[in-house]
């Protein structure tokens, strides 16, 4: 099983690629994690951010690998806890299907890109900026991965 994660934005500071080099290096070689970065449409003052939005959105779905799960992280998506998440990796390691992550720019995913998702997922009320979730997404990946292998990295 593969998992993807497209994400609106390039040119992320070296902390956030750091960090993701970081947490993907340490996923097994039957679980890669890899980044497709979508191009951020550019804005200007009287930007339509909705069509924007519309175009970074689709450029996402068509990321995702043929017959994958779709996830969007969206912030009016089901809250998981990482426990949670660790039983999802471990039910879709089971069905054979690689798994994608939409991670959306500013204005987040178009509705109609939400409403093809197989799954929306919220990793909290709080605002965070996008690199920083790249960053959360890969370590929580990690970290869910720790907890199917009873590994000691995951202490709760």
């Amino acid at each position: 099983m593969q998992l993807l994660v497209a994400a609106v934005g390039q040119r992320m500071p070296s902390w956030v690629t750091e960090a993701w080099i970081e947490y993907t290096r340490r996923m097994p070689q039957g679980m890669a994690i890899s980044l497709r970065e979508i191009s951020l449409a550019k804005r200007s003052k009287n930007a339509d951010t909705r069509r924007l939005t519309a175009v970074e959105s689709k450029a996402m779905y068509a990321a995702m690998p043929k017959n994958a799960r779709v996830i969007a992280l969206d912030v009016k998506g089901q809250s998981w806890s990482t426990e949670k998440l660790a039983s999802r990796l471990e039910q879709w390691m089971g069905e054979g299907r690689d798994v994608g992550f939409m991670i959306g720019g500013p204005e987040g995913i178009d509705t109609r890109v939400l409403q093809k998702a197989d799954d929306r997922w919220s990793l909290g009320p709080l605002t965070l900026p996008h690199p920083l979730v790249r960053v959360v997404l890969a370590e929580q990946l990690y970290r869910a991965w720790t907890i199917t292998q009873n590994h000691p990295y995951h202490r709760a």
